[in-house]
C-alpha cells in the first residue's frame, strides 16, 4: 500500500486467518490477502491538493485472482447519471473477465452490487430501503456478497449509517477505486469482516478498463472524472474529485474502435465537460478541439453531457456549428432565473450571462435545441426569485427541463443554511414550472408533425413490441411501425402525431430528404 493511500483514510491491516479457504476452493491464496479498512474523509475530500493525478495504461486482473467468479454471478443495480451508467458497465466488464455471468435476477446472484448516487436525498433512501428489503435474501444465501459503491459510499455520514444499521453488507467501495473491485471481492470472500474501501484522494485515471457496453448501437465514453466548481448544493465535487482529463489520443482511438464495431453514437461523459483540457500543463487542447477532431470520426452522432455554462467557449460554439455528426441538442443546467439565488448557489454567472450564452448559440445554430436543470425552493427563494426562473424559461423556451425540488445534500455549504421554504411552497413551485414545461414542451413537438426525421432506432417500445423506437438528433423520441430489420439502424420517419413528449410516425422511402432533426 502507497502513502498516498495511507493518507486517504483512516487504515487498519490484519492477515488473513490461516484457516480459512481460499476465494476458489483450490489452494490457499492468504499470502496475498490483508484486511484493509479505508473510511471515506469529507475533510480530505474538501481539500484540492497539488498532488499529480497518476495516469495509468496496464490496468490488468491479477494471476491468482483469475478464475475468482467461475460458477458464479453477478447482478448490479444503478442509480443516478449517465456516469453512473458508465461504470457500472466497467465493473461488469471486470466481473466477466474474473469468470462471472451477469445475471437479470438478484436472487440468482452470488454478488450483488449497489451503485449509488448522492445528488439527491430520495436517490439515497431509495438505497437504504433496497439495503432493507436484501436483508432477506442474505438470511436465506449467507454466501451472497452484498455491495455498496459509487458516490454514496464517498460520503461519510452513509458509511457510518451502513456500518450501524446494515452490517449485513459485506463491502463498501467508492468512485476512485473500481479498480481496485478484484481485490476488494477477494477481501470480501476471505474476511468475516466488512472490506471498506473508499479513497478521498483526488483520483486517477485509470486506462484499459473492460467494459460490458449494453447493446451495439450507443455507448458512453468518459473523457474526464470531477468537478472544481463547488456550487454550494452539490456533493459531487467531494464525490468525484478533482477535474482530471484524459488524454485525448486516449479517447480518440476508443471511439475510432467504437466506429469500426459499428456503434451508430456516443456520448461523452464528464461532470463538467466543457472544462475538459483545463488541468494539462503539456499541450493546449479544450474540449472544443476534441470535438473538432472527433467530428472528423466516421460515427453518425455524437453527444456529450453535462456542461456547465461558466466553461462554454466561443470556440467551442463554432466548431458545433460546424454540425456532420455533432449533434443539434445541448444540455445547459441554468438551475435558477435569479441572480441572487444563482449567486447562492455559487454557479458563478448571471441570468444576464446565460441568456448571452442561449444567443451565441442559436445564431450560430439556429434550429439548435436546448434542455435544462433547474432547482425550485432553494434556501431564501422568493416567489419573485421563483418568478425569474420561469421568465427565464419563457424566454429561452428550452425544449424540455429536469426539474427538482432542492434537497439538501450533508457536508455542503447550502446544508448549513436554514431551509426556509416550506415544503408546501416548494411543491407547488415545481407544479407551476413543470406545467410551464410541459405547455412548451407541447408546442415545439407540435412543431414537428408532418416533417421527416432522421430517427436512430434503438429496439421495441417498452409498452408495444409491434412498435418500434428510437430517437431524433435533438434526442425527441419517436415511436413508429417498422421491420425489426431497422433496429440499430437511421431510418427515415414522417411524424404523424405529436405528444407533449413523444412523436409518433411512419417509416418512408430513404430518398426522402429529412426535414427536421
Amino acid at each position: 500500500m502507497n502513502e498516498q493511500q495511507r493518507a486517504s483514510g483512516k487504515i487498519t491491516t490484519e492477515a488473513a486467518p490461516a484457516d480459512k479457504k481460499s476465494a476458489t476452493g483450490e489452494k490457499d491464496y492468504s499470502k496475498y490477502f490483508q484486511r484493509v479498512y479505508i473510511a471515506p474523509s469529507l475533510k480530505d475530500a474538501k481539500r484540492r491538493g497539488k498532488e499529480a493525478v497518476r495516469y495509468l495504461k496496464d490496468f490488468s486482473i491479477p494471476d491468482h485472482l483469475r478464475g475468482m467468479g467461475d460458477g458464479r454471478k453477478f447482478y448490479i443495480r444503478t442509480y443516478g447519471c449517465q456516469m453512473n451508467e458508465h461504470d457500472t458497465e466497467v465493473m461488469a466488464g471486470i466481473f466477466m473477465e474474473l469468470g462471472y455471468q451477469p445475471t437479470e435476477e438478484p436472487e440468482d446472484a452470488d454478488v450483488i452490487l449497489l451503485n449509488t448516487c448522492a445528488i439527491r436525498e430520495n436517490a439515497e433512501n431509495r438505497v437504504f430501503g433496497e439495503l432493507g428489503h436484501l436483508k432477506s435474501l442474505k438470511r436465506e444465501k449467507p454466501d451472497l456478497l452484498l455491495g455498496v459503491c459509487g458516490c454514496m459510499a464517498q460520503e461519510e455520514s452513509v458509511v457510518n449509517k451502513i456500518l450501524e444499521k446494515h452490517q449485513h453488507v459485506d463491502m463498501i467501495f467508492g468512485t476512485h477505486n473500481i479498480h481496485r473491485l478484484p481485490h476488494i471481492l477477494y477481501e470480501a470472500y476471505m474476511s468475516k469482516e466488512m472490506v471498506v474501501e473508499v479513497w478521498s484522494k483526488e483520483g486517477d485515471i485509470i486506462e484499459n478498463l473492460p467494459k460490458a457496453r449494453k447493446g451495439n448501437i450507443k455507448a458512453w465514453v468518459n473523457i474526464m472524472y470531477g468537478c472544481d466548481k463547488f456550487c454550494t448544493y452539490c456533493i459531487v465535487p467531494y464525490t468525484r474529485g478533482k477535474e482530471r482529463s484524459r488524454r485525448p489520443e486516449d479517447i480518440i482511438r476508443e471511439v475510432r474502435e467504437l466506429a469500426a464495431q459499428g456503434y451508430k453514437e456516443i456520448t461523452l461523459l464528464g461532470q463538467n465537460v466543457n472544462a475538459y483540457g483545463k488541468d494539462f500543463t503539456d499541450i493546449q487542447y479544450r474540449f472544443g478541439d476534441l470535438m473538432d477532431d472527433l467530428r472528423k470520426i466516421d460515427i453518425p452522432r455524437i453527444r456529450f453531457t453535462t456542461s456547465h455554462p461558466r466553461d462554454f467557449d466561443d470556440h467551442l460554439i463554432e466548431v458545433l456549428a460546424k454540425r456532420g455528426n455533432l449533434v443539434e441538442h445541448i444540455h445547459l443546467p441554468v438551475q435558477s432565473g435569479s441572480n441572487q439565488i444563482l449567486k447562492i448557489m455559487a454557479r458563478k454567472y448571471t441570468r444576464e450571462q446565460y441568456l448571452e450564452l442561449v444567443r451565441k448559440i442559436r445564431a450560430a445554430i439556429p434550429d439548435v435545441s436546448l434542455t435544462t436543470d433547474i432547482i425550485v425552493g432553494f434556501p431564501n427563494e422568493t416567489d419573485e426569485q421563483f418568478e425569474e426562473t420561469l421568465s427565464l424559461y419563457r424566454e429561452v423556451e428550452f425544449d424540455s427541463a429536469y426539474t427538482f425540488i432542492y434537497s439538501p445534500r450533508e457536508g455542503t455549504p447550502a446544508a448549513r443554511m436554514k431551509d426556509n421554504v416550506p415544503m408546501e411552497v416548494k411543491k407547488e413551485r415545481l407544479e407551476r414550472l413543470n406545467k410551464l414545461v410541459s405547455e412548451i414542451s407541447a408546442k415545439k413537438m407540435k412543431e414537428y408533425e408532418g416533417k421527416v426525421v432522421e430517427v436512430l432506432v434503438e429496439g421495441e417500445s417498452k409498452t408495444n413490441p409491434d412498435v418500434l423506437s428510437g430517437y431524433t438528433r435533438k434526442n425527441k423520441l419517436v415511436h413508429f411501425k417498422g421491420p425489426k430489420s431497422a433496429i440499430g439502424q437511421l431510418v427515415k420517419v414522417k411524424i404523424t402525431e405529436a405528444k407533449t413528449w413523444t412523436l409518433s410516425g411512419e417509416m418512408v422511402e430513404e430518398n426522402v430528404p429529412v426535414e427536421v432533426k
